[in-house]
């Protein structure tokens, strides 16, 4: 049986960072390939973006920086986790620890030192050193904040860009600058991820963080689409009226029925929430997917699609049906689709970058 195919478009990724790119305008634009680039593959991902002109990437973790420094040996990795027990391995591989307490400071010194980044929490109660901290790790950790290179936070709503928070945030991050900037004379500043490009000059400081919008998702709508994700029909079987189709007999024909079983489900990365929400395509035609997603097979009803037969090849994202259309379909949101697309797809990769 042949394996549903999820197809990445390298070139697609350089297109849409380029865009980011001509949209932050003096601020330089690097890229978040966390979480295996949202899913897709950190090393061809980052090599693609690498041959773009990107130099700035972002990881979530030490491992995933060392993955990355062997495929980008020139390249600023930055850890967004910071460090902890493993700061001298992430200073052996040259990564930049993006330190977010007293505590990773103290790591950090201890592991030998070196170039590094101070995360600020601006506003999210998340990661980062809370603004009535900084003049005490001014006092406290003044030998390693004189290495700092990049002094950065995080917008909580720049998906909404005329939420109160977006400015409000700036404002915090503002003074965290004026705090900061005597003991880190080294130091650029970065606000932004996508969104936050989005907003406008205002908030580009020195180097946007570009993830979501190089990966075809919104809220950068000009986006282009980056994945494809199809799928072969296993069988397709004629059932009377009133016949129930899967798990549960949640969904019972309401007419002589034709229903085709693809072999793909919650294990690859669809939501059994999908169940009743959504349409796949066959020759640019829609035909909905009926019964319960479970965990290897999905159940499409083609009976509106009589010269189908199992040789066709079903659309579950393209052009037809983008990355956030499925999301909101399964009722998330196109950053969790994308990184929860399993690892049973024949993953294709197109583009100048993926011989």
């Amino acid at each position: 049986m042949t394996a549903p195919a999820l197809t990445i478009d390298l070139d697609a990724i350089a297109r849409n960072w380029r865009a980011l790119d001509a949209l932050s305008g003096e601020a330089e634009t690097g890229a978040a390939v966390k979480a295996d680039a949202y899913g897709l593959g950190m090393v061809p991902v980052a090599g693609a973006l690498w041959r773009a002109g990107c130099r700035s990437y972002f990881v979530a973790t030490t491992d995933e920086g060392i993955a990355l420094r062997a495929a980008l040996p020139d390249a600023a990795i930055h850890v967004l986790g910071g460090v902890s027990t493993d700061a001298a391995e992430a200073r052996a591989h040259r990564l930049i620890p993006c330190l977010n307490s007293p505590q990773q400071m103290t790591a950090w010194r201890k592991a030998g030192g070196g170039p590094c980044a101070v995360q600020v929490d601006s506003g999210m109660a998340r990661l980062g050193v809370a603004p009535g901290e900084l003049a005490r790790l001014v006092a406290d950790h003044a030998d390693t904040l004189a290495e700092c290179v990049l002094v950065l936070s995080h917008l909580a709503c720049a998906d909404e860009p005329d939420h109160p928070q977006n400015a409000a945030q700036r404002t915090v991050f503002e003074e965290a600058l004026r705090t900061l900037r005597p003991a880190t004379p080294r130091a650029r500043a970065s606000l932004s991820a996508t969104g936050g490009t989005l907003l406008g000059v205002p908030f580009h400081y020195d180097l946007v963080r570009c993830g979501i919008g190089l990966y075809g998702g919104m809220p950068f709508a000009e986006a282009e689409p980056v994945v494809t994700l199809t799928a072969p029909i296993v069988q397709i079987r004629t059932i009377p009226t009133g016949t129930p189709v899967g798990y549960g007999a949640s969904w019972t024909a309401p007419r002589p029925s034709r229903i085709a079983t693809l072999p793909l489900g919650y294990a690859d990365g669809l939501h059994r929430a999908l169940a009743g929400n959504v349409q796949v395509f066959i020759d640019g035609r829609p035909a909905p997917v009926v019964g319960r997603v479970s965990m290897d097979l999905l159940t499409v009803d083609v009976t509106d699609h009589p010269g189908t037969d199992e040789s066709a090849t079903v659309e579950i994202v393209g052009p037809h049906r983008t990355i956030d259309m499925l999301a909101t379909d399964a009722q998330t949101i196109g950053y969790e689709m994308l990184t929860a697309l399993g690892t049973r797809y024949r993953r294709r990769y197109k583009g100048a970058d993926s011989n």
